[in-house]
């Protein structure tokens, strides 16, 4: 499956964006869910947009760190709904979500990167009757934070970016990052470069960033394993915020919302328009719109586009899918995977994501996310 209209999408996305609205830390609205059972919890949806259908029992899933802040409110939000239901959301990595998925320990799994092909096949064995598929979720920008007390405004581009990590660049007042930062006093202290210990989608992101918008000085492969020498290692996007938030120095990368909860500066990036772009969900946004699907049948794969020189795109995005069985889910998961992911991609699910760091998917492939959770089986 082709995606045609690459303008449409941009529109459409920061159509969406207009319409960020409050966090919704309860459900609302009104919707007559007719669910079959007729349990306490379908009730309750029933003064809620929130569909709950037949959804019931509890639902393990796991995967991406990088979607864990908005998981924790979709999860929040809907068992105030769905009583009867409970999600168990485990934020670990994308690699550690996916192997969960292919050994039918969850319902779904949530991963920065879309599955490979050998992930595939693995995963019909589990799918019985179909395959695994990716289900774009989750947009938004990579921020890549820093620790340098008295610079409170920081421009990178690609190359030196990848310099830094692959500690080519070793200090802070490197002429390099001077020319970026016209006018900025820079301190001589050392960079102190942390990345993820475990396998990590949004590791393979900025690999792929680096790779395209950088490829003379970023010379590795977009894996999810960290591949430069150097550095130092920490678990999770949590687990690096929280040491670039410790230490004097320190850079490293993590999804916005660990920046903004943490009050942690971001990088802008010269991408060579007229101005550097910030890491913010309405410029990822900018550069999320001119995604292409690249997926076929039900898979939902997205193509996205790191060497955007669009004025105010941010191209250091990710999106993260939930990765689901097209065909051949557990019967007893089947009903609360598609009441929970339709709740998620719904416009209500969707419209929590700016405040919180993210950004939302483009309007014309969130509606195809939602006709694929709708014909789940």
């Amino acid at each position: 499956m082709k995606l045609q209209r690459k303008n449409g999408l941009r529109a459409t996305a920061l159509g969406a964006l207009a319409v960020s609205g409050a966090l919704v830390l309860t459900a609302c609205g009104s919707d007559d869910n007719t669910g079959g059972s007729g349990s306490a919890g379908e009730k309750k949806a029933a003064a809620s947009n929130i569909k709950c259908d037949d959804a019931k029992g509890q639902l393990m899933a796991s995967g991406s760190s990088a979607q864990k802040n908005a998981m924790d409110l979709w999860v929040k939000n809907y068992m105030a709904a769905c009583t009867g239901v409970e999600v168990n959301y485990k934020s670990s990595s994308s690699g550690e979500g996916i192997v969960a998925f292919n050994q039918g320990t969850v319902g779904f799994a949530g991963s920065d990167s879309a599955l490979k092909p050998d992930e595939v096949e693995e995963s019909k064995k589990v799918c019985k009757s179909g395959q695994g598929i990716n289900l774009p979720m989750v947009g938004g920008p990579i921020a890549i934070g820093y620790n340098l007390p008295g610079v409170d405004s920081l421009v990178l581009d690609a190359p030196t970016v990848a310099k830094i990590f692959d500690t080519k660049i070793k200090k802070w007042n490197d002429p390099a990052i001077a020319k970026l930062n016209p006018g900025v006093k820079l301190p001589e202290t050392t960079i102190q470069a942390f990345h993820r210990s475990e396998d990590s989608g949004t590791t393979q992101n900025l690999g792929k960033y680096l790779g395209k918008a950088a490829p003379n000085d970023w010379k590795y492969e977009a894996e999810k394993k960290w591949p430069a020498p150097g550095g130092q290692a920490a678990q999770g996007s949590s687990g690096v915020a929280a040491q670039v938030k410790q230490v004097p120095g320190a850079i490293g990368y993590f999804e916005l919302s660990y920046a903004k909860s943490q009050n942690i500066p971001a990088v802008s990036i010269d991408t060579g328009a007229s101005a550097p772009a910030e890491a913010t969900s309405e410029n990822a946004s900018k550069a999320i719109a001119a995604a292409k699907i690249k997926g076929t049948g039900k898979d939902l794969a997205l193509d996205l586009d790191y060497t955007t020189k669009a004025e105010g795109a941010y191209p250091l995005v990710l999106v993260t899918y939930e990765v689901v069985c097209d065909t051949g889910n557990k019967p007893e998961s089947l009903d609360t995977v598609k009441s929970f992911l339709g709740y998620t991609a719904s416009d209500e699910g969707q419209k929590i994501l700016t405040d919180a760091g993210y950004a939302p998917i483009p309007t014309e492939i969130n509606a195809k996310v939602r006709e694929t959770i709708n014909g789940l089986s």
